[in-house]
């Protein structure tokens, strides 16, 4: 097995064979297929030979993550994918931990992906983020009551427009973004229904718009797959122009914005969703945790931390799972070792220990999850790999009081 970067013109054809073995990119689709070497390049991607061709792939973009009111800098797997000959062969994992080793020694202060079941990629050091809800309902019961204005066509081929408006949606702490224009090209690429409906300011620039798939057939549905906006007023003209789908779609299902509650704006929830159980068209709340991150810098991440509680110092006895996975090459090594931690409206972390404090004893992937609100230190000492006395983990669920981290940027 060989790990190596990406050559686009010695690689192009035999990724493009992996790709659609694994169905990840259609067949005699020019644009697709256009889309995704647009997507490689853009990338920085990586492949694992064996017999002599790649059959293993994984690409990283560089993006940001929404800290409080800081951006950390952030690397995005956005891709990992095996042929079918190569599964089992460790090529996934190996090649993972590289990547992320590879932007972390550039620069990236974490890392994260989205994941196909629990537990794969908890081996490279990644935690487990918060549930994200799809919401499926009856446009016609949007309770908004706003007219909305005459919104304009998006196509597929307004991807860079799209793009720079998802940068300017509104950031709330833990929004990310993905920063190549080269992702978005992708995911409006695939699959061939998508449509996109927006607005426009004078000098062109789109403000906020939503990008979505219709089903095939008579009598289809809506699944919204990403909502742009910069303020609320623009979410609430874009729900209202969902509403006005009523007339024909009878289901739209879309991803919750952060910290809004659809609930709220839907009538009668319960009695469509109990009426409309066993059909294609049930409606109802679905919540998964799908997405994990994970601390590739924790000195750089403490810095941006600025907490509203007393300060409180503590020996952080930290250890990484990725490090075992890592070849004696890499520039970086990890995150393992013995930290003294302050956490407050100045906070720090300084290789060492410090006598006479009381001491965390955590993964990475654990610490990530609490330094993130997605759980508190006394309910990840019981349900993952985080201990400590009783009143130093009471006192970090004090400190770490933070509002829930939605991504809203999914990859």
């Amino acid at each position: 097995m060989a790990m190596r970067p990406y050559n686009h013109k010695k690689d192009r054809k035999a990724v493009h064979r992996v790709l659609k073995e694994i169905n990840w990119m259609p067949s005699d689709d020019p644009y697709a297929e256009a889309a995704q070497d647009a997507f490689a390049t853009s990338a920085r991607a990586f492949v694992s030979d064996l017999n002599g061709a790649p059959e293993c792939l994984v690409t990283t973009m560089p993006g940001t993550v929404r800290y409080q009111d800081n951006d950390v800098s952030l690397c995005c797997v956005t891709g990992v994918c095996t042929s079918r000959l190569a599964r089992k062969q460790g090529l996934a994992a190996s090649l993972t931990a590289h990547a992320v080793a590879q932007c972390a020694a550039n620069g990236a202060e974490m890392a994260g992906l989205g994941f196909f079941e629990q537990g794969f990629y908890d081996r490279f050091g990644f935690g487990t983020g918060v549930y994200e809800f799809n919401i499926r309902f009856d446009p016609a019961d949007l309770t908004i009551d706003l007219r909305p204005r005459v919104p304009v066509r998006l196509v597929k081929e307004d991807w860079a427009d799209m793009h720079d408006a998802r940068l300017r949606s509104m950031r709330r702490h833990g929004s990310a973004t993905v920063l190549p224009p080269a992702f978005t090209r992708l995911r409006t690429s695939k699959p061939r229904n998508g449509f996109g409906l927006g607005y426009r300011d004078r000098k062109g620039r789109i403000t906020h718009h939503l990008w979505a798939l219709k089903g095939d057939g008579w009598n289809p549905t809506i699944d919204v797959m990403w909502l742009s906006y910069e303020n609320y007023d623009q979410l609430l003209e874009l729900l209202a122009l969902i509403r006005a789908f009523g007339d024909e779609i009878r289901t739209v299902s879309i991803p919750q914005p952060p910290h809004v509650q659809l609930q709220d704006l839907v009538s009668h929830p319960f009695r469509a969703q109990n009426a409309r159980e066993e059909s294609k068209h049930r409606t109802g709340t679905r919540a998964t945790a799908f997405w994990q991150l994970r601390i590739n810098d924790l000195a750089a991440c403490l810095a941006k931390t600025h907490l509203r509680s007393e300060p409180l110092t503590f020996n952080l006895s930290l250890t990484d799972p990725i490090e075992r996975f890592l070849g004696r090459g890499e520039r970086w090594k990890g995150t393992s070792g013995d930290y003294v931690v302050t956490v407050g409206p100045k906070s720090n972390a300084k290789r060492g220990t410090k006598a006479g404090l009381p001491t965390l004893t955590a993964t990475v992937n654990a610490f990530t999850r609490m330094w993130l609100g997605v759980q508190p230190a006394t309910t990840l000492a019981v349900t993952d790999r985080l201990s400590g006395d009783a009143k130093l983990l009471a006192k970090l669920d004090e400190a770490f009081l933070l509002p829930k981290p939605h991504l809203n940027w999914f990859f």
